[in-house]
C-alpha cells in the first residue's frame, strides 16, 4: 500500500457540521456507522487513522476510542503540523497520505496530502485543490466514499472483502 495514513477532519466531514446543544449544555454530534465501519476496515487492513480537529469534543475522543483510532488530535489550529508530527511519530512521508476536509483550516494539511478529498459540501476554495471531490456530504458517508475509493486505487479489494468473507 502507498497510502498508508488516512486523515479525517471532523466537523464536516466525519458528521455534517452541526452542532446541537442539550438543554443541559452537553453538546450532541451525530457520526455515520458505514464511515465507522470502512475506518474500522482500514485498520484492519493495516493502515493507520489520525484525527485532526480544530474544535475539543468528548464526543470525538469516545468515536476515536470506538474505532481504535491512536491518533487523535483535537483543539488543533495548524493541523499541518500536528500531521507533520504524526508523521514522525509513524516514520512516513507525505507521499503515504490521504486527507479529507471540508474548510480553510483544512486547506494546508489538503494541500500538502498525496490525496486530498473533500465531501461535496466542501468549501470553494478547498474544493479547488482536492484532487477527488466526493458525491456523498459530510456525515452522509462520505469518509466511507474515500476509504472504497483508496482500497480500489491501491488495489486490495480482494484483502478488503476478505475481512468480511
Amino acid at each position: 500500500m502507498n497510502i498508508k495514513l488516512i486523515v479525517l477532519d471532523v466537523d464536516g466531514t466525519m458528521t455534517d457540521g452541526k452542532i446541537g446543544y442539550t438543554q443541559n449544555g452537553d453538546e450532541i454530534k451525530s457520526f455515520n456507522v458505514k464511515d465507522g465501519l470502512a475506518i474500522k476496515s482500514w485498520i484492519k487492513l493495516g493502515g493507520e487513522v489520525a484525527i485532526i480537529t480544530g474544535r475539543n469534543s468528548d464526543i470525538v475522543s469516545r468515536r476515536a476510542k470506538e474505532l481504535d483510532i491512536e491518533h487523535c488530535y483535537q483543539g488543533v489550529k495548524d493541523k499541518f503540523g500536528a500531521l507533520n508530527k504524526i508523521l514522525e511519530h509513524l516514520e512516513l512521508t507525505l507521499d503515504n497520505v490521504a486527507s479529507i476536509g471540508d474548510d480553510l483550516n483544512d486547506y494546508r494539511m489538503l494541500k500538502a496530502s498525496k490525496i486530498a478529498f473533500v465531501p461535496k459540501d466542501a468549501s470553494q476554495y478547498v474544493e479547488a485543490i482536492a484532487d477527488v471531490i466526493l458525491t456523498r456530504g459530510g456525515g452522509e458517508g462520505a469518509v466511507r466514499e474515500m476509504i472504497e475509493y483508496l482500497i480500489k486505487k491501491e488495489g486490495i479489494e480482494d484483502k478488503f472483502l476478505k475481512i468480511w468473507k
